[in-house]
């Protein structure tokens, strides 16, 4: 398993790449070329994969953040590439729709009421309120796209905040044990002053035991001589 720092970011990019792949294939071909239920069964795809797509940028954002400084500028560039092929194929995606919601207001004007089909004008309303319907539901999908965009963008945040806050804690008690460490240093340092000054003491306490016993030997020397 790959543990580089950048290793989900990758993951999450390749995720992209291919649903961004798959949603190109569907726009320049089943959604463009296909026509009826098959071409909006195509473009109910395409949406599911922007909500997809969109997903895997917001994840990329969060892992980002935990990149090494020196390798964010070019992650960052490629988190902007895909933002940008993300929002292009949400505008392709879009115009699909309000392409499929005007032919099929055109078909419906093409079927103009006769004398045999008196309820022509229902079925032109039907047609248009079912276009309408669909543009709605594109506009919904976008703003559930944009909700889950921001309650992900928040959820990182709060994760980066907690990161954040164990970050310092860790170089608090860092701090502390440098503090320590150097306290330490200081009293072994005063200790092995005292452990010298004290053997200076013995030996001087020696000496003059030593020139005391001398004296006494020489005074006792003289007594005893003379």
């Amino acid at each position: 398993m790959d543990n580089s720092p950048t290793a989900l970011f990758d993951s999450y990019e390749q995720d992209f790449q291919q649903i961004v792949s798959s949603i190109r294939e569907k726009l320049e071909g089943n959604a463009k070329n296909e026509r009826g239920e098959q071409r909006k069964a195509a473009l109910r795809k395409v949406e599911l994969e922007l909500d997809e797509a969109d997903e895997m940028v917001s994840q990329m954002e969060i892992e980002i953040q935990g990149i090494p400084q020196s390798l964010k500028p070019s992650y960052q560039t490629r988190i902007k590439a895909a933002k940008t092929d993300l929002q292009r194929f949400k505008k392709l995606s879009k115009e699909t729709h309000a392409q499929l919601a005007r032919a099929d207001l055109l078909g419906a004007r093409a079927m103009t009421p006769t004398m045999d089909d008196p309820y022509g004008s229902d079925n032109d309303r039907t047609r248009l309120l079912a276009g309408t319907e669909l543009l709605e539901d594109g506009s919904r999908r976008l703003a559930d796209s944009q909700r889950i965009a921001l309650e992900t963008e928040e959820q990182g945040a709060d994760i980066l905040r907690s990161l954040r806050g164990q970050r310092e804690q860790i170089q608090n008690a860092r701090d502390t044990l440098q503090r320590a460490d150097t306290s330490i240093d200081r009293a072994s340092g005063t200790l092995k002053k005292m452990i010298r000054r004290m053997y200076q003491q013995r030996v001087v306490t020696g000496a003059i035991i030593a020139v005391l016993i001398a004296l006494i030997c020489i005074i006792l020397w003289f007594k005893l001589v003379r």
